[in-house]
């Protein structure tokens, strides 16, 4: 005999067995254990959360007769009186689920209300259940109206539906609304180990997990996909059968993903594409889980505490959060959802994959002089420009002029003087110490650790034979954290070649840090084009005829 799928044989028989619809439970046990029960009720909800399995409960609660067949109405069915054991087998007469997808006619309707004004055979109550009631068409809900508005004493009115809004409002108003929620993957997974536990199945956790993430939601989505991979894994249920089952993405393909985007290697990303492209993996999936692990990474950058300790994934989140900026991150999350209804224009969906990773990294802001790289050799670093001012900028100042008239006074252009900075790419440890304000803009590092990359001085640099020891002192020992400690160390390693060991220490920097000859610049390049706007024969013309002033702080280079 053909074993049943788990979707019927761990259908609830019981409102105790249902899962993640508690306040549901709650207010039909109420009901049913006080007597206050309405004619009518609607269950909405997507597919798979239990709107037909509630009513069969309803069903069977209304009922009930008890092992001693002398039982009342109860929120807690036998489940072994004739009544119980009918309706979960499906014949019970006074039972009747109808289809209104199939039924949807004022005919079908005319004909179920004509049998509601008889009794019932053998039972309390008829219960009549019409599944997917917003098919039924205008004449049929307006057949119904007066009958779910005043029926019988002995008939009870169950819908359910996946589309609420197509229900005319006159339906609404004569029924009482329960709102089925989607069912969270922790409470899937927690579900599918007891399943799994009572088959005498082996699974990994992750396996679930990844199942649960498929089910969109649905309970008997995520019951007949475990069906599927107990079938396709032929034993355990392992996370790369179930992978390789649903043509899902793991978790490594995404961070190498992000990876590359962040030290702007294009060879690997195409390579990526193409090893997804030999394993027949859904692209459109993959776009779907790269958007979803860039949100949790957003997420973490401004809620840390939003990374849950057991997803698998924690660590690198907490990892991408720090190397990637928020505005790329948002980039990156933009361009991913954007670029599924793409993916059905492309010549074919590997490329459109291959072209989105492409997008991210051509749109991605470059910092500190980076280069994309075009093959799998390491590209150098290029050192970075000298800060460069035009011989002529153009200045705005903001003037009022006499008593009653106030405008913004458009001014010619100024010459403003060149601020020029010398520094020294640091290619080789050399003999002393290196250039370490070239070298912090040289690191690829972002967020924090370039920020305490550029609030740090080098006060002592030695050079062993096993490693390098670099002593930096920095005036904000806050921006200071191990992990950042740790990855600024990574970069300098991977930079020299060489173990770099570095070592933070607390004070006040005597030289110039990155930050300090950044401002220092930029206050130059103000007060020089500040000079030549107090200079201007046209502007000292404006302050003795109009009697105009220059806003102090309101002069700003271009």
């Amino acid at each position: 005999m053909t074993a049943l799928a788990l979707a019927r044989s761990w259908r609830p028989k019981t409102f105790s067995q249902l899962v993640g619809q508690d306040h549901v439970v709650k207010a039909l046990t109420h009901a049913l254990d006080q007597g206050r029960l309405h004619h009518a009720w609607l269950f909405t909800g997507t597919r798979g959360v239990g709107k037909t399995t509630i009513a069969r409960i309803m069903a069977k609660a209304l009922n009930c007769t008890g092992e001693d067949g002398k039982g009342r109405m109860t929120s807690e069915p036998c489940g072994k009186c004739p009544a119980c054991l009918e309706i979960d087998a499906g014949r019970f007469v006074d039972y009747v689920e109808m289809d209104a997808a199939s039924n949807r006619g004022v005919d079908d309707i005319a004909a179920l209300l004509e049998k509601a004004a008889y009794a019932p055979s053998n039972a309390r109550y008829k219960v009549y259940m019409i599944d997917e009631v917003h098919m039924l068409t205008n004449h049929a809900f307006n057949a119904m109206l007066k009958t779910l508005e005043e029926p019988p004493e002995h008939v009870k009115f169950i819908l359910a539906t996946t589309d609420p809004q197509k229900i005319p409002v006159t339906i609404l108003s004569r029924c009482l609304q329960f709102n089925l929620k989607q069912m969270p993957v922790p409470l899937i997974v927690e579900h599918l180990e007891k399943v799994l536990a009572a088959e005498n199945v082996e699974y990994e956790t992750n396996a679930l997990r990844v199942l649960a993430k498929a089910a969109q939601g649905s309970m008997r989505d995520a019951l007949s996909l475990t069906d599927q991979a107990i079938a396709y894994a032929a034993g355990k249920i392992s996370e790369e059968a179930v992978r390789g089952m649903l043509g899902t993405l793991d978790d490594a393909y995404l961070i190498r993903i992000l990876d590359s985007l962040m030290t702007k290697d294009g060879a690997t990303l195409l390579a990526i594409s193409n090893e997804m492209g030999e394993r027949s993996m859904s692209f459109s999936l993959a776009l779907a889980d790269l958007s979803s692990l860039i949100q949790k990474i957003a997420a973490a950058q401004i809620v840390p505490e939003s990374v849950l300790e057991d997803w698998p994934e924690a660590g690198e989140i907490r990892r991408l959060a720090g190397l990637i900026s928020k505005e790329e991150a948002q980039l990156f999350y933009q361009i991913s959802i954007t670029s599924r209804p793409d993916l059905s224009l492309a010549p074919d969906e590997q490329t459109g994959f291959a072209m989105t990773l492409l997008r991210m990294l051509a749109f991605r802001p470059s910092q500190g002089g980076e280069a994309i790289k075009t093959s799998g050799v390491r590209s150098p670093l290029a050192p970075p420009s000298a800060p460069q001012t035009s011989n002529s900028r153009p200045v705005v100042a903001s003037a009022p002029v006499g008593s009653s008239t106030k405008a913004a006074i458009p001014v010619a252009p100024a010459t403003t003087k060149p601020v020029t900075a010398t520094l020294t790419t640091p290619n080789v440890v050399s003999a002393d110490r290196p250039d370490w304000h070239a070298l912090m803009r040289q690191l690829p590092v972002r967020g924090m650790v370039q920020q305490l990359a550029f609030q740090t001085e080098l006060q002592e640099w030695v050079d062993a034979a096993s490693e390098v020891r670099a002593t930096i002192v920095t005036p904000m020992p806050q921006l200071a954290s191990e992990a950042s400690v740790a990855r600024l160390a990574d970069a300098l390693t991977a930079y020299f070649g060489k173990t770099v060991k570095v070592v933070i220490e607390k004070g006040e920097v005597e030289g110039k840090t990155v930050a300090k000859v950044d401002a220092q610049i930029h206050q130059e390049k103000r007060q020089n084009a500040e000079q030549m706007i107090a200079q201007d024969p046209f502007i000292q013309q404006l302050e003795k005829e109009f009697g105009a002033k220059v806003i102090g702080g309101s002069v700003k280079p271009l």
